[in-house]
């Protein structure tokens, strides 16, 4: 008969999974981070600086595969180019080649919103045309963009477990943007009653590098 004293046998407890392991297991992510880079204009769309925050949400389907949609809203600024907010919202199907190091191609919407830019603006001007006017290419761009267009991204992240429910990683981004910028001229057009708009599209590419932490 075993004593008071007596703590019986030992029992072992079940053995845990690998930090590293666990972030391979299917799964809810998010992710918070930082972007840093450039948005380079084509056919003479300005071009900018881009600094700001980044989100993404997701799931990990597998010990290969996630899907995630990221989310952006960077600060663009360049004496003489962009001066306002650029956002993008793309769908990224993320494939693992190792435990640390992933690649991912996304598509989706992107957009610019500027204020006053201190930019020339482009002829024909606002006050000289009475009915839309949609300009044949951006090699003189409007003072002020505003509008919404298709954006992808090719990204290449290195990621680092930092403990069961978190890791850290950094992302090096190239990007793709087609805005279509809509300037309201606030006037309307006496037989249709439509508003009188400028429309001009941009072309951009770009890269960024991005850092964050996510978690599951």
């Amino acid at each position: 008969m075993a004593s008071k004293d007596d703590d019986g046998e030992p029992r072992l407890s079940l053995p845990t999974q690998a930090d590293r392991a666990a972030w391979q297991n299917s799964g809810f992510r998010l992710g918070l981070g930082l972007v840093y880079g450039k948005l380079i204009g084509l056919r003479g769309a300005p071009s900018g600086r881009l600094i700001g925050p980044t989100i993404r949400i997701g799931l990990r389907l597998d010990e290969r595969w996630s899907i995630l949609a990221s989310f952006q809203y960077a600060a663009a600024s360049q004496h003489g180019g962009l001066s306002g907010l650029r956002f993008a919202g793309t769908l990224d199907p993320t494939w693992h080649v190792t435990p640390s190091l992933s690649l991912a191609v996304g598509f989706g919407f992107g957009g610019i919103v500027e204020g006053r830019t201190g930019r020339k603006d482009a002829d024909p001007l606002p006050s000289t045309i009475d009915t839309s006017y949609t300009f044949p290419n951006a090699r003189t761009p409007v003072a002020s963009c505003s509008g919404v267009g298709a954006a992808g991204l090719a990204r290449l992240e290195w990621t680092y477990v930092l403990g069961p429910r978190s890791q850290t990683g950094v992302a090096l981004e190239g990007v793709g943007q087609w805005t279509g910028c809509v300037d309201d001229t606030n006037r309307i057009e006496p037989d249709t009653g439509t508003a009188i708009v400028r429309r001009q599209w941009w072309p951009h590419t770009g890269v960024t590098l991005a850092w964050g932490i996510t978690w599951r």
